[in-house]
């Protein structure tokens, strides 16, 4: 181990570690501890071919933090996070918990399917004795009906009120054939009026065309992954919010999505702009109009 890696918790019963992740390979990107030696070696090689992609993850976390403030400051208190992966830095719940106004009360309920994932993400939220409020349902997203139905978003989650339903960074590890727009309708479906649908997605659209070569590469070699992911257009992913308008800017690259200090935009931030597109749609309601801060 090199002298400044990071320890990982002991793998949970039943957990593989001797293939790589892609939630566990994005929490090493961020700098999170809830990898493996067998994740940050493929890691590594990732980023000696391509080095922005640990920037393109952090600029994917950084966009999910203004996406929860700005539902918080919307009137939000129930966020759903589908594909939430292993505990790493910058959680729903820690960005909600910082950013309610005192008194005011909130429910998060994330979704993953890991083993990892779920096994530390229980730990971490005992530790930090959120459970009353925060929970967890070890689903496949795929499985709308179980994770409608689980104990933890029965309890934590009412759909008769407006939540913020979040798919970040996770729609392109489903293929054509899992019918992603299909699937994301069964869950808007029973969502409230005025309720928000929040969905990142990695692409390639306006890559320079010397550094699109090396990107392809990264595709290719997360097959060899338990979670490897297909690149879509701008079109194909504004299809998958189906007919929900999109609140303001729309369909944008992430680093231009509510960005808090845009004329300070750092060289980095302009390097992942075309590798990243995100918006959020809100549910029309009779009475409320979408709105942003």
């Amino acid at each position: 181990m090199a002298p400044n890696e990071p320890v990982a918790p002991p793998a949970p019963d039943g957990v593989d570690v001797e293939k790589p992740s892609a939630a566990r390979i994005y929490d090493w990107f961020l700098g999170g501890t809830h990898n493996y030696a067998v994740d940050r070696e493929f890691g590594k090689r990732l980023v000696a071919g391509f080095p922005l992609i640990r920037p393109i993850a952090r600029s994917n976390r950084a966009w999910l933090g203004r996406v929860v403030r700005d539902a918080v400051g919307a009137g939000f208190r129930q966020f759903l996070d589908l594909g939430s992966g292993v505990p790493t830095v910058g959680n729903v719940h820690e960005i909600v918990r910082d950013t309610l106004p005192a008194g005011e009360e909130a429910t998060v309920v994330y979704v993953d399917y890991e083993e990892v994932a779920a096994a530390h993400a229980r730990i971490m939220l005992e530790e930090q004795e959120v459970t009353d409020w925060v929970g967890f349902v070890q689903s496949d997203l795929r499985d709308v009906d179980r994770v409608l139905k689980a104990r933890e978003t029965r309890e934590l989650i009412d759909f008769k009120q407006p939540v913020c339903l979040l798919l970040v960074s996770v729609l392109h590890f489903l293929g054509p054939g899992d019918q992603p727009a299909e699937l994301v309708a069964r869950y808007q479906q029973k969502l409230a009026p005025g309720s928000r649908l929040a969905i990142s997605h990695v692409t390639v659209d306006g890559a320079p065309s010397e550094d699109l070569p090396e990107a392809l590469k990264v595709v290719e070699a997360y097959k060899s992954t338990s979670n490897p992911y297909w690149l879509r257009t701008h079109g194909e992913i504004a299809a998958l919010f189906n007919d929900w308008p999109l609140i303001d800017p729309g369909l944008v690259a992430l680093t231009d999505w509510h960005s808090e200090n845009p004329r300070w935009m750092s060289l980095e931030d302009e390097e992942v702009r075309p590798y990243n597109w995100g918006a959020v749609a809100e549910k029309p309601a009779k009475n409320r109009r979408s709105k942003s801060t």
